[in-house]
């Protein structure tokens, strides 16, 4: 089976890592995985979004045009690629910058004051992990455990911010169970 994700937003949100750390969980539990980044003009501020294909069988083509799930970090990005996503996918919304939904009833919206939770565990960059969590714990896209595993594997050599993102993927589990 094939699933796709789309993660998208302004640069600088974190949306690339999110996409990098997600392929790292699945090629965990032995996936085939493909990530393709894609970025607007500008780097910080502009638009990027990035794709993770997760199969079971090698990928045929890494181009999708319509997803199973959508990450949308910021309006303009749920405006584009909501549309898009397959019926019965999850739409993750960062409710702390986006007061819309995505106007579907055929999919799983999942909407989270991301920010607001980060800022609760000491530091707003940890949002996109909360997120990636909340998305994770969804969906169940892959386990949580290797989406731990391919955090711990990430900031390895920043192994000081290892527990806030430990901490952070918590807040977005239990953000995902309580909606």
């Amino acid at each position: 089976m094939q699933n796709e994700v789309q993660f998208a937003g302004f640069g600088g949100q974190g949306v690339m890592l999110m996409g990098q750390i997600l392929a790292q969980a699945a090629m965990h539990e032995g996936r085939e995985v493909v990530w393709i980044p894609s970025y607007g003009p500008e780097m910080r501020g502009g638009t990027a979004y990035c794709t993770v294909v997760i199969s079971d069988r090698p990928v045929g083509s890494p181009i999708i045009r319509n997803p199973r799930h959508l990450v949308a970090m910021n309006r303009p990005s749920l405006e584009k690629f909501a549309p898009t996503v397959k019926k019965g996918g999850v739409v993750f919304v960062n409710a702390s910058i986006i007061p819309i939904g995505s106007g579907r009833s055929d999919v799983d919206e999942l909407r989270v004051p991301i920010m607001e939770l980060a800022q609760e565990l000491g530091n707003v960059k940890a949002a996109n992990i909360v997120a990636l969590a909340a998305f994770v714990a969804r969906s169940r896209i892959v386990s949580f455990e290797a989406l731990t595993a391919a955090v711990k594997d990430k900031f390895a050599e920043k192994a000081k911010l290892i527990p806030l993102n430990l901490k952070a993927l918590e807040a977005g589990r239990q953000a995902a169970e309580g909606h």
